[in-house]
């Protein structure tokens, strides 16, 4: 159901989503060689598992020995991001390709206390993580602080927070653009600008580091996917005008967004099914009934298949405002308007039905209302 991509703690542009399934497709193989030593372990295995488009998908597997050593050998068909992971242990992430690569840890702290060499994409993830550490840790920190002035009520704390936040989100996007115009001809940076930033926001900025992609690595499956997403994007860019969706209500009748002109429109994709938007959804009603009176509206497109269940977690969640779905899951013609791979996503629209904001959730969603309708 979800696809939590985890370069450290967690990626931030794609922490709690549903994803649809894809499949990547690679050139020619390449042998690889991965040899460690784990102090203090004396027995175990060790797992290589590559990144795949719903999950890590397992390649190889090893006997650690009685001094700590292990060795890894076999093919791959591309550079690509892997996991290497232990028993009862955290992971660490790698680039793997036909370069030898050699790891060095503690047992007690693996992902905290090794190194690597002979791959310098491998070194960059590690970079990589540091970074990404550093800006789950304070936007964590913050959510849990505006959720806890949301209860209270402090509204003057809440603003503080919001803005705080915005700062440190803007801050964070900063830091992941240097370190993937840094580093043009990495599969890291591929994977960072096409996964992690917010490619609506930073559109020219992906889009340009896309040309040079197509250069330092044509035939990677991270540029491809990368360029594919740009041209879906483009449609729905922010600052166009957003297409028209027209499907039937619970109710029965269809539902024209072009009938909501005159408000600031949340478009929200979700299902029945997800996970992560039924956890968001308390969160997008109390916002809801805020500002409801104010000239803010939601538009809700559901990717479910089931009508019962869609009706019934609407029933459940809540969920007061215009709803639509053609029932058809993935395969919705709404979902394949606005390129939706993954829920929850959201797309704000200003009074004239033009693109604003995407993908604004919690405290993000709250300091951009908060802003349009004070």
């Amino acid at each position: 159901m979800k696809k939590q991509i985890i370069l450290a703690a967690a990626a931030l542009a794609v922490l709690g989503a549903c994803q649809k399934k894809g499949v990547a497709t690679a050139d020619t193989d390449k042998s690889y060689r991965i040899t460690g030593k784990i102090t203090n372990m004396t027995r175990g295995n060790v797992y290589l598992d590559e990144l795949g488009e719903q999950a890590f998908v397992p390649v190889d597997t090893a006997t650690i020995n009685k001094d700590g050593t292990f060795v890894m050998e076999g093919t791959v068909n591309e550079p690509a991001i892997y996991k290497l992971a232990f028993d009862n242990q955290e992971g660490i992430m790698l680039v793997v390709d036909n370069q030898p690569i050699e790891i060095t840890a503690d047992s007690g702290k693996v992902a905290q206390s090794y190194t690597v060499k002979g791959s310098k994409d491998s070194e960059l993830i590690k970079e990589l993580n540091g970074i990404m550490q550093g800006m789950q840790q304070n936007v964590t920190a913050l959510n849990q602080q505006f959720q806890q002035a949301a209860t209270q009520g402090n509204q003057e704390e809440m603003k503080r927070l919001q803005e705080q936040f915005m700062a440190a989100q803007q801050d964070n996007q900063t830091k992941l653009k240097a370190f993937v115009k840094a580093n043009p001809a990495s599969v890291v940076s591929v994977y960072t600008a096409g996964n992690i930033l917010n490619l609506d926001e930073h559109f020219t900025f992906v889009d340009s580091m896309s040309t040079a992609f197509k250069q330092s690595l044509p035939n990677s499956k991270y540029t491809k996917a990368l360029d594919e997403r740009l041209t879906r994007i483009r449609s729905t860019a922010l600052g166009s005008a957003a297409p028209n969706i027209t499907l039937p209500s619970p109710q029965g009748p269809e539902i024209s967004l072009a009938s909501l002109r005159g408000k600031y429109v949340l478009i929200d994709f979700w299902a029945s099914w997800c996970g992560p938007c039924r956890q968001e959804n308390p969160n997008v009603v109390r916002m809801y009934n805020k500002y409801k009176d104010k000239g803010f509206e939601i538009f809700g497109v559901s990717l479910d298949q089931d009508r019962t269940k869609w009706l019934n977690a609407i029933e459940k969640d809540k969920l007061t405002w215009p709803h639509v779905s053609d029932l058809k899951g993935w395969e919705s013609s709404a979902a394949s308007l606005y390129g939706v791979t993954a829920i929850p996503q959201t797309v704000l629209l200003d009074k004239e039905g033009k693109i604003i904001a995407k993908n604004l959730r919690g405290a993000a969603l709250e300091a951009k209302l908060a802003s349009l309708l004070p």
